[in-house]
């Protein structure tokens, strides 16, 4: 009897769930070029990154010579930036706003813009305490991991969006 009620509540929450039109992000298999070749400022993991979230998310394929791509992602800057947001009556810092920005153009392999030059500003807010301070340096480092991932989940998912240029 037990058993039956806890079948039949999964079953009701299924259905409200696919009723809602809830689905699971699920992978981008696809994006309106062949070929990509990702270009990224040095000494930044940004573009390998990239280069691993479009491989493992999409069809697409990535090349090392921008000549043999369809499609070229510019990745122009990629920063972090952190500022005080708030101070004790102490003068003691108590929060910090960490920004990750990152800006990026899309041109095919003769140069030709397809997409204008786009910025994406990820913000976080870091509570902050003296006592804390090495624990409070990993998590900054932590939530700009975060950030850059987020930011290149929103790179892709703006690629597959565009239209292929005629």
């Amino acid at each position: 009897m037990k058993l039956t009620l806890q079948i039949a509540f999964v079953i009701a929450l299924l259905c409200i769930l696919t009723a809602c039109g809830f689905k699971l992000r699920g992978q981008i298999s696809n994006l309106p070029f062949e070929s990509l070749h990702i270009s990224a400022p040095l000494g930044h993991t940004i573009g390998a990154d990239l280069e691993r979230a479009v491989d493992a998310s999409t069809t697409t394929r990535l090349v090392k010579k921008a000549e043999d791509a369809e499609a070229i992602l510019k990745i122009l800057s990629a920063t972090n930036q952190r500022n005080i947001l708030s101070l004790s009556g102490g003068g003691r810092v108590r929060e910090f706003q960490l920004i990750f920005r990152i800006s990026y153009q899309l041109v095919d392999n003769n140069g030709i813009e397809i997409t204008p030059t786009n910025e994406i500003a990820l913000v976080r807010i870091l509570p902050f305490l003296d006592a804390q301070i090495l624990a409070k340096e990993a998590e900054e480092r932590m939530l700009y991991k975060d950030m850059q991932a987020d930011a290149i989940q929103q790179i892709i998912w703006r690629l597959s969006a565009i239209r292929k240029p005629e």
